[in-house]
């Protein structure tokens, strides 16, 4: 193989076990200074042998544990970042899961798409045994082994005690280091579970890595989810703290250390942006997980085995009702329309008043439990006056806004929600219609209460309805 860097000569002319055997010698002077040139060749390596070539071959597990092990306990910025891309180029490269159709055509009833496995393949969780400890804590050799369950949360622990308490400094990495190993464990835990998600077959989702993990004995499930809506929230204060700490390596009289200032300040805000990203990518994967277990229940496809959980829709609601304050914070970082837009209905609805029950003779269901029909309770002064006080004018105002903000990207995707048709027609109706009846509940708002001060989002999203209709008409 050619040496792709000078520091390393001589070092990576050798492939397969030759390589290996350089890595494991390299893992015990790994903390000297000197190493770093080494393993930035050693990374460079892997990636020309595992990446570059059409028919490259996965690389092996001690290769990836190596690999895994650099993220974990390097010790510059170059380092961590470089071996982050790697591993996450190596997840999308050798995906552990994946659909494959039968004689290269497209899935359909006749010809079903296929879910392939990669056994015995190396991966950065291992949740099979809840009686094994894999990795109980970071540290030394062992940093290059999968992490259990208990590890996987307590490193949403520390990232949700990261934007709180830990002071920023330039010699301090653990903050992008943990950041970036929960990235790349979400992409890993999203690559298992979409394909199996998309096969909808509870026995394949029952063994995602994801259902496992939130499964086990290891995990405290709520505890979890509380700390991954911690990050969510307390990210604007987190990016406060950003620009606080870019402050400092102006007065920094030391050029070196404005040098570290710079690098890593211009790392973290992209790097706690993608963090949040991907936490949100993990409560929409618990969604999508809750939403195929009872649908896998209704049919009675589950078993005992599968166990009970509190849905994380469940706990969510419960947070945001326990801290009105959290409501702006989650629903400004939270983005996905549809799962947003089943918050903001349910939250509304959770304070709502719900009409009479319905007698036997009555067909259909007693009330719309939907965005609009949340909408039709604004109505009246009554209802309205109501709704204020049980929730509070400023949090009725964030979820009105939201909601309309995710339902106005649902029908401008052209999807079909809450019953409405897929041609143009019926879409732009729709879109009309939302932005009246959005518009009305907030007159109502107003007129029940005239000393409430209209927020900014509510005033943006006023603005945005009052141009849809104008367009329209």
């Amino acid at each position: 193989m050619e040496n792709p860097s000078s520091s390393g000569s001589g070092r990576w002319n050798k492939a397969g076990l030759g390589m290996e055997d350089n890595m494991l010698a390299m893992l015990d002077s790994f903390d000297s200074q000197d190493s770093v040139d080494d393993w930035i060749a050693f990374l460079d390596a892997v990636r020309a042998s595992s990446i570059a070539f059409e028919h490259a071959k996965r690389p092996t597990s001690k290769i990836f544990g190596a690999v895994f092990h650099v993220l974990r306990m390097g010790k510059s910025l170059e380092l961590i970042m470089a071996s982050h891309k790697l591993l996450v180029d190596l997840e999308k490269h050798f995906p552990h899961v994946h659909l494959s159709c039968s004689d290269d055509s497209k899935p359909s009833s006749n010809y079903p798409s296929k879910l392939v496995v990669a056994e015995e393949v190396w991966s950065p969780i291992i949740v099979c045994q809840d009686n094994v400890t894999v990795v109980s804590e970071a540290g030394d050799k062992e940093s290059g082994r999968p992490l259990d369950p208990s590890s996987f949360q307590l490193l949403v622990e520390e990232l949700a005690g990261i934007l709180t308490e830990t002071q920023l400094e330039s010699s301090n990495l653990k903050p992008l280091q943990n950041m970036l190993l929960f990235q790349y464990l979400v992409i890993a835990l999203e690559g298992d579970f979409l394909p199996r998600n998309a096969s909808m077959n509870w026995n394949m989702q029952r063994e995602s890595l994801l259902n496992m993990l939130l499964g086990s004995r290891k995990t405290n499930y709520k505890g979890l989810v509380k700390d991954c809506m911690k990050v969510i929230c307390q990210l604007p204060q987190f990016q406060n703290e950003l620009n606080k700490y870019a402050e400092l390596q102006k007065s920094s009289e030391s050029q070196s250390l404005k040098y570290c200032y710079t690098a890593l300040c211009l790392a973290l805000p992209e790097v706690v942006k993608n963090t949040c990203v991907s936490m949100e990518k993990l409560l929409v994967m618990i969604m999508g997980l809750d939403l195929s277990k009872k649908k896998a229940d209704i049919e009675g496809h589950t078993t005992r085995a599968d166990g009970t959980r509190t849905p994380v829709m469940d706990i969510i609601l419960d947070e945001l009702a326990y801290s009105e304050d959290a409501v702006p914070l989650f629903l400004k970082i939270f983005t996905e329309p549809k799962w947003k837009l089943e918050i903001v209905v349910q939250y509304l609805w959770k304070y709502i008043t719900k009409p009479s029950v319905r007698t036997r003779k009555t067909s259909g269901s007693s009330y719309d439990s939907t965005f609009h029909g949340a909408l039709r309770c604004f109505s009246n002064k009554t209802g309205t006056k109501s709704i204020i006080k049980k929730m509070g004018a400023d949090v009725v105002q964030f979820l009105l806004a939201h909601g309309f903000q995710a339902q106005l990207s649902i029908l401008a995707e052209g999807n079909t929600y809450d019953n409405y048709v897929r041609d143009q027609e019926g879409i732009a109706n729709a879109l009309t219609d939302l932005c009246q009846m959005f518009i009305s509940a907030f007159d109502s708002l107003r007129s029940t209460n005239q000393h409430m001060e209209i927020l900014p989002i509510g005033k943006e999203a006023l603005f945005t309805a009052a141009s849809v209709i104008s367009m329209k008409s």
